[in-house]
């Protein structure tokens, strides 16, 4: 029904949706996304940008001014499911993540209701470095074994 995203232009099957009118699409900054989504686990009410000010982004937002700067009001957005790709799990959900998938994974486990982790590896619990987890295993609600190796 609904997507929001920073860039859908590598998905066809997404862009020809938005096309036909059969899904609604908001396109949002990624960073501003980022923020929204760490907004909504925190439970605070939306951050400020400057990013979109005086541009199509702005359409329909409230703005603040402090110093002379204007910034937009983000609404927080928060999901139903989160639907993760963790490198590692132990047995009690605390995930470990490779490279890029530490930038939204853990904004996401935060911002939802219910948290599918799909893990190359599930290990016995104590086998993971602690410094190494960045989801504690109180956010995860379902660990899938990945069919890849």
């Amino acid at each position: 029904k609904k997507v929001v995203s920073s860039h859908i232009g590598t998905n066809l099957e997404t862009g020809r949706q938005m096309i036909a009118g059969d899904l609604e699409v908001e396109l949002v900054p990624q960073g501003t996304l980022a923020e929204r989504i760490r907004c909504g686990g925190a439970g605070l009410g939306g951050v400020l940008t400057p990013t979109g000010v005086g541009t199509i982004v702005e359409e329909g937002k409230a703005k603040l001014s402090f110093d002379g700067v204007e910034y937009l009001v983000e609404r927080p957005i928060r999901a139903d499911i989160a639907i993760l790709k963790a490198h590692r799990a132990d047995e009690s959900g605390n995930l470990v993540y490779q490279r890029a998938a530490r930038n939204f994974n853990p904004l996401m486990a935060m911002a939802a209701d219910y948290v599918i982790a799909e893990v190359d590896e599930i290990v016995p619990d104590g086998e993971l470095d602690p410094d190494l987890v960045m989801t504690p295993g109180i956010l995860v609600d379902a660990l899938v074994l990945s069919g890849e190796k």
